[in-house]
């Protein structure tokens, strides 16, 4: 087996919010393990920032600007990938949002829409388009998932989040199974608390009124009293489950989140 240090050497990874948080982290550690990265997302200037440091540290990388929830977007992006890169073997549907955060009734259904759209429609497309050129030598698909709506259920609000974030867990298993034939692995894993900037994309509203009373004033992550995760610490989770380190795992949901969601749920 191939040391550890380049062992993505030959492989392409595309990977989805690449701009920030932990898509950025595991672009940069899989190009650090020699991948050649198609960093995508929405957000021009990040991803740049992503691309450029990737090439300053002597990988190979390409920006996609693209919308995961839309399908002309995610059918364009393989082919540019195909054309520049010549492959795909990793792929790690990485973006997402938080979205409106309120009581059900107080839910838009423009919302509740705009969540299911981008978490869920955008998986599925980021997995439909992919599995042509992943058929082709086999591969590895990561979904980032939650641990709301998985393990944990007493974040008020967070209803339509939580339902996509099940729903994704669900797609996993059924597309781990389905392309199994095809040596394409799909895990899933459930981040818990972890520093990214994905608050900035949280809409929350009158929450009070509608949650239950939970406190645990220890902290609510055992492992580390309270702090939370890094992104780093996310895409080396990811980097092991995108290896042949990880070759008899498919449809699997790995939760790292330092025990949050074993107190919380």
């Amino acid at each position: 087996m191939m040391s550890q240090d380049k062992e993505f050497t030959g492989k392409v990874a595309l990977i989805t919010g690449a701009g920030s948080g932990i898509g950025k982290a595991a672009a940069l550690l899989l190009a650090r393990k020699g991948a050649r990265v198609a960093a995508l997302g929405r957000t021009d200037t990040e991803l740049k920032e992503t691309v450029e440091e990737i090439q300053r540290d002597g990988g190979e990388a390409m920006l996609v600007l693209a919308d995961i929830s839309k399908a002309e977007d995610m059918e364009k992006a393989y082919a540019d990938v195909q054309r520049q890169f010549g492959g795909l073997h990793i792929v790690f549907a990485n973006a997402g949002i938080n979205g409106v955060w309120a009581p059900i009734e107080e839910l838009e259904p423009d919302e509740w829409d705009k969540t299911m759209n981008i978490n869920l429609r955008g998986t599925f497309l980021t997995l439909k388009y992919a599995i042509p050129l992943l058929k082709e030598k086999g591969g590895s698909v990561i979904v980032t998932a939650s641990v709301n709506g998985t393990r944990i259920f007493s974040n008020t609000g967070a209803t339509a989040y939580s339902t996509t974030k099940a729903g994704q867990v669900a797609f996993t298993k059924m597309a781990a199974l389905e392309l199994a034939k095809h040596r394409i692995r799909v895990n899933v894993i459930c981040p818990g608390a972890i520093e990214t900037k994905i608050d900035e994309n949280t809409q929350k509203r009158d929450l009070e009124s509608a949650r239950e009373p939970v406190e645990f004033p220890e902290g609510v992550i055992p492992l580390t009293d309270g702090e939370p995760g890094t992104s780093e610490q996310v895409a080396e989770l990811v980097a092991f489950l995108a290896s042949d380190r990880a070759s008899h795992i498919t449809g699997t949901p790995i939760w790292i989140d330092g025990g949050e969601s074993l107190l919380m749920g």
